[in-house]
């Protein structure tokens, strides 16, 4: 993981993106739920695995966090 983060696809750490844009984290409630917060699994839990473990589409997600970094 770099100390940034530019774009976030389907492959994106959903911790990764909690770290290093703070700002991510109403998107990531709103789709995920808290408990992501504190789920260790969220240090390895791509997006596209958490859409799929919530019966998600990830693109709207994936849509979502990067127009917030687009912000940044």
């Amino acid at each position: 993981m770099s100390n940034t983060i530019t774009k976030v696809t389907k492959d994106t750490i959903i911790g990764d993106i909690l770290q290093l844009c703070p700002e991510a984290e109403p998107v990531i409630a709103k789709y995920f739920g808290t408990a992501c917060f504190t789920c260790p699994g969220v240090k390895m839990e791509t997006i596209e695995f958490g859409s799929m473990m919530h019966n998600l589409d990830a693109q709207p997600i994936i849509d979502e966090l990067n127009a917030i970094l687009e912000k940044k």
